[in-house]
């Protein structure tokens, strides 16, 4: 996006990796924009942007040094993990190519010095975007998904002060991992993107605060709109037009901030080194072994882009002026600045205390009457069907094991791992979306049988006499929609 703005702090095309870190010479790789259709998936685990950043692959010797991140262990990764990735990773897509995002920073904002949360993969990140932690994950823990992630988040911070929100979802939301969205009073936050979300927009009934989750399994007939590798892009284009053109259309429109946003980079070269200094852990939980990572450092820089009539065209964000000297725009910010423009009571962690808040952003005195009504048609990048015998990411795999739990099946003996041995994409979708409806109609006899509102909605139901009373909603608009791409 810099040849549409130099201002942007993007690649100029002269950024370079070596294919091997312990060779001098004659092995440099050059960033090209020849992205078109991506497959396969590069490694984005702990331990691969470990050696992403700093250059060196992970150890527990090496990981004891205090080291400067180099970015320069992209193409050795990608490398290591297949023959011939280098050149996936060290290749980005040009405007052209997704002119939904070439129009949106044209016309709106993006930032150029966001990063994720947590140098970790997709789950972790996701976490931060909603409760400025990953309560100490940082990559998949079956026990904790049958529990369910005990933080705060930012849904019941809104909920406290009396504001409302939204989760409009295409498959089981991955919102539901958190165990206190699983309470029978929450249940009628969630709508299926399909059904409500145009008809909300049109009749200016959005609640103040709103999440759109993407479709994560790719299918012929309804294709994956998250961007992960191997879904066209094409189909996240489409997506993200879909939205903004509901927004735009929606009575509501002079009252939003539309954020779209991902979670990690996906193992994808970036020039910009990461913060390792005056990160905060935001609740001093140390991770699993062997990383024993302490969260005090962030992950690479994700795409930010930032929608709202009250923002100048062509606006560049770049890094925040605090609240601290160290502060920087990481998926915390999302909550942190929820915080600010409700004056919500307290922080979540002490990692959103810490993000910079992004509502300068919101620069003009009046709304803009010219922003384009439609969006360009993006362009198909894929010229095959969806492989629906595909076997499942680690995040697909995620999602079955928490569908699982939600129907009631994570009492059975092929919980957690023989569940998704077998499974394709095409198995995997049909399954999640059994068990959600399981989950719904649970939800739905509690709630006829007279539950508290606070009963956590489960299979089987935990006794309704063991919770307590919610509070009441009022009414206040502010729609901050996080499209958590993959």
């Amino acid at each position: 996006m810099r040849t549409l703005n130099p201002e942007i702090n993007g690649a100029t095309g002269t950024e370079s990796n070596p294919l091997s870190t312990a060779q001098t010479s004659n092995n440099l790789l050059l960033f090209g924009d020849k992205s078109v259709y991506v497959d396969p998936d590069p490694g984005h685990s702990i331990q691969d942007i470990f050696e992403q950043i700093f250059g060196v692959p992970w150890s527990q010797d090496v990981a004891s040094k205090k080291l400067e991140p180099s970015m320069q262990g992209f193409a050795q990764n990608a490398e290591r993990n297949e023959k011939g990735m280098s050149e996936t990773v060290m290749n980005g897509f040009r405007p052209e190519a997704v002119p939904v995002y070439k129009e949106l920073v044209s016309e709106f904002a993006v930032c150029d010095r966001w990063f994720a949360a947590v140098p970790a993969s997709t789950q972790p990140n996701r976490l931060f975007v909603h409760s400025a932690t990953s309560h100490g994950l940082t990559s998949n823990d079956t026990k904790i998904l049958v529990e369910g992630l005990p933080q705060k988040t930012i849904f019941e911070s809104l909920d406290e002060a009396g504001h409302s929100f939204g989760i409009y979802y295409q498959y089981p939301p991955s919102t539901l991992f958190y165990r206190n969205l699983r309470k029978l009073k929450y249940i009628k936050n969630f709508h299926p993107f399909d059904l409500t979300f145009k008809r909300h927009c049109k009749e200016g009934k959005l609640p103040n605060y709103v999440v759109v989750e993407q479709r994560y399994f790719d299918l012929k007939i309804l294709p994956g709109n998250d961007d992960h590798p191997s879904h066209d892009v094409f189909e996240g284009q489409k997506f993200v037009k879909e939205v903004y053109e509901a927004l735009r259309s929606s009575p509501q429109w002079n009252e939003m901030l539309f954020i779209i946003i991902y979670d990690e980079h996906g193992g994808f070269f970036d020039h910009v080194p990461t913060p390792v200094t005056g990160v905060p852990s935001p609740d001093d939980i140390v991770g699993p072994e062997p990383y024993k990572f302490q969260f005090d450092r962030l992950g690479v820089r994700v795409p930010s882009i930032m929608v709202s009539p009250w923002i100048e065209k062509g606006t560049v964000l770049h890094g925040p002026s605090g609240p601290y000297p160290t502060s920087e725009f990481e998926h915390s910010s999302i909550p942190a600045t929820v915080k600010k423009i409700f004056n919500l009571k307290e922080f979540l962690t002490k990692r959103d205390a810490w993000a910079g808040t992004f509502e300068s952003v919101i620069s003009r005195e009046t709304p803009r009457t010219d922003c384009p009504v439609t969006l360009p048609e993006p362009v198909r990048l894929r010229e095959t069907e969806a492989k629906e015998d595909a076997k499942l990411t680690d995040f697909q795999k995620e999602l079955v094991q928490m569908s699982a739990v939600l129907g009631g099946d994570h009492i059975k003996d092929t919980y957690p791992h023989k569940l998704v041995e077998d499974m394709t994409v095409a198995t995997a979708a049909d399954y999640v979306h059994n068990s959600f409806k399981k989950f719904l109609d649970e939800c739905e006899r509690l709630r006829e049988n007279g539950a508290d509102e606070s009963t956590i909605c489960s299979l089987p139901a935990d006794p309704p006499e063991k919770q307590a009373k919610s509070p009441s909603f009022v009414s206040k608009f502010f729609s901050c929609i996080a499209c958590n791409n993959s």
